[in-house]
């Protein structure tokens, strides 16, 4: 399993688009991968679920990945962070 944290980076957050291109990566590996954000968790690939962790800009996330192709999901769902989920 691979743990690491992120912050939410695009102007609105982890709304339901930006939830959306997180979904699309994560759902191209077979690893499971789980976000929180505070006391709450979401599996994700769950759109819904993922905004409904209502993180913020400037929110931390906490992000495992557990699976056979787990750094690489780490690395897609880190580019992702990284371009603003192709918002900003």
């Amino acid at each position: 399993m691979i743990e690491f944290t992120r912050q939410v980076g695009n102007r609105i957050g982890l709304h339901l688009r930006a939830a959306g291109e997180f979904v699309k990566v994560a759902a191209q590996f077979s690893s499971e991968v789980r976000v929180y954000h505070g006391e709450k968790f979401a599996n994700g690939k769950s759109i819904l679920g993922l905004a409904s962790l209502a993180a913020a800009r400037g929110a931390q996330v906490r992000i495992e990945v557990d699976g056979p192709d787990e750094a690489a999901a780490r690395k897609a769902i880190e580019a992702l962070f990284d371009a603003k989920f192709y918002e900003d």
